[in-house]
């Protein structure tokens, strides 16, 4: 049997990659956003009209085009220009949306699109955002942590909707993500966000409150109501959201009963009955912003803090916008919290490693000035297993896709970079990485190494082998033992300690080498290489009784083997 030309089109779109074409989830971009929502919080119901542009980001002309959206939603019309156009609706298995799915939409444009050449869509979908915690459930996470976690939905009290890689309230085009799969959301939200920064989102709500009108915040930006229609209708209210850039902050649409407080440089949005925990985290953050602008200038914007009803939900931040409990801060996470997101304030960076690393090691500042260095190093230990366990898994066929200087993995380039930074605090000194960090210009980071040499011309040291190591590879953590000691004595009766120490671990470090004795101790600073060796003399005043490598300031792959017993000598 023959069938129809239209027919067969259709199959050839059915059958996707496996039989008719190669299915490029990622050939487009979407460049910008222009949507009118209608939000029905007591039906929890979304209905999204607009229009959007797709650019192809290819160097070959494209005629299919995929759109997604969550699986609770469903696709209504596509258009071009007045004609619809051809599209199959599909379910795409999907961890980038909290239901596990998305509701995918494959399109036949009507005419191919050159290489970097733009297309717009007229698009209409709606549906339900109900709280959905299946792709955690599904994976083994305890249904209370899931629900804590993953609380995107649309209800009466709450609003709050983060986009991608939460819930694709609004069109995305991504591969698949697997929770399961150890970087595969990280990579695949790295992408989405590579092929969508420059990409704007503009949106117009419509609401209707069965009482007092609530907030509406975009991006952590007010949305301003543009009009009150009653059309026989009370509390339907019209606003309109200022564009937001969409890799960023753009992404959180959030709406509640919030309040304002302005503390430059932040400003909070906080619920009803938290007014005090509202005014003791801005306290906090006061205090807190004269530490962080000596290492990272002044705010280039406000810090936008806003406020979660559920206490046991984890902080989410992106960019300068903090979603966070307030009910469940005190005055340490609320210093920790104001320290991260005035970095992100002050300092711009497209690379994870800096922006996040440096937001992070600014809290372990933050801690230092506080509650001295102890503190600080005690922060580096709490981040210190999750990143021994990716650096345990590690292959040397993932190496270089794990190297820091350019990884996905959100651990890596917020744990391990954080206790770069540190390591490189502590090679070169304050004054000298402040300087290199005042010297970054975001615009002018057209390489991995542009940091690094911004670093390296603070000092007469060569660090390219720390680099090496730390930045451009995932060489894995040092390991260090000593293993030697002897001490004899002077002629001015102190002591002279001959030390061998040996790196054991596959990345080299300067650690810091602890001497104690009756009465105190002596600290040293050594570089030592990956497997490789190092013997130096030491004197003392009091006769060496231990020796204590590293303080926790150099992540280690086994600190069991740290500490050394020099044993009295014998009568």
């Amino acid at each position: 049997m023959k069938l129809p030309v239209k027919a067969l089109c259709l199959l050839c779109i059915l059958c996707g990659a496996s039989l008719c074409f190669s299915l490029d989830r990622e050939a487009f971009s979407i460049t910008n956003y222009d949507l009118n929502l209608q939000i029905e919080p007591e039906q929890h119901r979304l209905g999204a009209r607009g229009k959007i542009t797709l650019r192809n980001e290819t160097g070959t002309p494209q005629k299919i085009a995929v759109l997604q959206i969550s699986s609770s939603l469903d696709w209504r019309s596509i258009k071009a220009g007045d004609r619809a156009v051809q599209f199959v609706r599909q379910p795409y298995t999907s961890d980038i949306d909290h239901t596990g799915s998305l509701s995918e939409a494959i399109i036949t444009l009507p005419q191919e699109v050159a290489p970097h050449a733009t297309i717009d869509l007229d698009i209409a979908y709606e549906g339900v955002i109900l709280l959905d915690a299946t792709r955690l459930t599904r994976i083994g996470t305890p249904e209370e942590i899931a629900r804590n976690s993953d609380w995107d939905r649309i209800d009466e009290d709450f609003t709050g909707l983060r986009g991608v890689g939460y819930v694709a309230w609004y069109p995305i085009m991504t591969d698949v993500a697997n929770l399961s799969e150890a970087d595969s959301l990280f990579e695949v939200l790295a992408s989405w966000k590579s092929r969508q920064k420059d990409s704007k989102i503009h949106l117009k709500v419509a609401m209707q409150f069965a009482g007092d009108p609530e907030q509406i915040l975009f991006g952590g930006v007010k949305c301003e109501p543009t009009a009150i229609e009653r059309m026989g209708i009370p509390g339907m209210v019209t606003a309109e959201c200022n564009p937001q850039t969409l890799h960023l902050d753009g992404s959180s649409l959030l709406i509640a009963r919030y309040s304002t407080t302005e503390k430059p440089p932040f400003q909070l949005h906080f619920l009803p009955n938290h007014d005090a925990a509202a005014a003791r985290f801005a306290d906090v953050a006061e205090k807190t912003a004269s530490l962080l602008q000596d290492w990272f200038g002044p705010p280039r914007e406000q810090a936008k803090i806003v406020d979660l009803p559920d206490p046991d939900a984890p902080p989410f931040e992106s960019g300068a916008l903090l979603l966070t409990p307030l009910s469940a801060s005190n005055s340490n996470s609320a210093g920790l919290a104001a320290a991260h997101q005035l970095t992100h304030a002050a300092f711009l960076s497209f690379r994870p490693w800096i922006e996040e690393g440096l937001a992070h090691f600014a809290q372990a500042l933050y801690l230092e000035q506080q509650k001295g260095r102890q503190a600080a190093l005690d922060y580096l230990a709490a981040h210190r297993s999750a990143m021994t366990t990716i650096e345990a898994q590690t292959t040397l066929e993932q190496e270089s896709n794990r190297a820091l200087a350019g990884t996905s993995n959100d651990q890596l380039s917020r744990s391990k970079a954080m206790c770069v930074w540190w390591m490189l605090r502590d090679m070169i000194g304050d004054a000298a990485l402040r300087k290199a960090i005042a010297s970054y210009k975001p615009e002018q980071d057209n390489d991995p190494t542009y940091m690094p040499h911004l670093i390296a011309a603070q000092t007469t040291r060569d660090l390219s082998w720390f680099f090496d190591d730390w930045l451009y590879h995932d060489r894995g953590l040092p390991d260090f033992k000593v293993e030697s000691a002897y001490t004899a004595s002077t002629p001015t009766k102190s002591s002279l300690l001959t030390l061998t120490l040996d790196n054991l671990g596959t990345a080299g470090a300067e650690v810091p080498v602890m001497i104690k004795f009756a009465g105190g101790e002596i600290t040293k600073r050594v570089e030592l290489h990956a497997k490789n060796k190092v013997t130096f003399r030491v004197e003392t005043p009091q006769t060496p009784q231990e020796i204590k490598l590293n303080d926790g300031s150099v992540p280690e792959s086994d600190v069991s083997n740290n500490t050394y017993t020099i044993e009295p000598a014998k009568k």
